[in-house]
């Protein structure tokens, strides 16, 4: 039998490893560990409310990140991404031409509808892995030694789809159907560009340069997809 190995936690101050986040000294006396690196508690979020951290992660501070990537089991990220990929789908199908108004239950056109729904839904779906593909791409060529392993693609996966956690912002537009203006689109977009800079940043411990390049080749391949597909059209 094989020795089970202690999990590994991350400082979120320095990000350098922890065997242990806390110390349990029994009768519900407990102690934040101290990280050895920096002198600072490995991780303080583990006293603090979710909401803090939420709100300190829409900050886009690296400690709220650092403590969601690697002190928590958290196993979202797959579904949050379907959700994710359905509310932009559903809000650019409003924005086409008669999307909105109401059709007879067993008109055609309804049917119709239904399905440039399900093909906005593939598009942004292609999109998304143009963008990931794209910052894979380019730390595979330019920083081959940052995804060594196959955890490392897996962390930096999990967290760029986490990071998307600001296209949320669009479901105002699924509840009230409210017509979003372009800026406000604008806006979202580079929330979510910003979450997904300090995603990759974070995951793979590189500095902001690094992470800006990076998202920036993905949103590079994401627009050349829609251009061809525009094209196509």
């Amino acid at each position: 039998m094989g020795v089970e190995k202690s999990p590994v936690y991350r400082c979120i101050e320095c990000s350098k490893e922890s065997r242990e986040l806390y110390r349990d000294y029994g009768h519900g006396v407990l102690k934040i560990t101290i990280c050895k690196s920096c002198q600072k508690p490995v991780d303080k979020y583990i006293e603090y409310d979710p909401v803090i951290i939420l709100i300190n992660a829409m900050l886009c501070k690296a400690q709220a990140y650092r403590h969601v990537l690697f002190n928590t089991t958290i196993s979202i990220h797959g579904k949050l991404c379907i959700f994710c990929l359905l509310c932009e789908a559903y809000t650019r199908w409003l924005q086409l031409p008669g999307s909105s108004n109401k059709t007879d239950p067993g008109d055609f056109i309804r049917y119709a509808k239904e399905w440039d729904f399900y093909r906005l839904f593939g598009i942004a779906a292609l999109e998304q892995s143009a963008f990931l593909a794209g910052i894979f791409i380019v730390l595979y060529l330019v920083m081959p030694s940052l995804l060594n392993s196959r955890s490392d693609c897996l962390l930096l996966l999990k967290a760029l789809l986490l990071s998307n956690y600001g296209k949320l912002l669009l479901i105002p537009a699924v509840i009230w159907e409210h017509d979003y203006t372009p800026l406000c689109l604008r806006l979202i977009s580079l929330f979510v560009l910003t979450s997904n800079t300090q995603a990759v940043r974070v995951a793979l411990n590189v500095s902001r340069t690094q992470s800006l390049i990076a998202v920036a080749f993905g949103v590079l391949l994401e627009n050349l997809l829609c251009c061809i597909h525009q094209n196509g059209n």
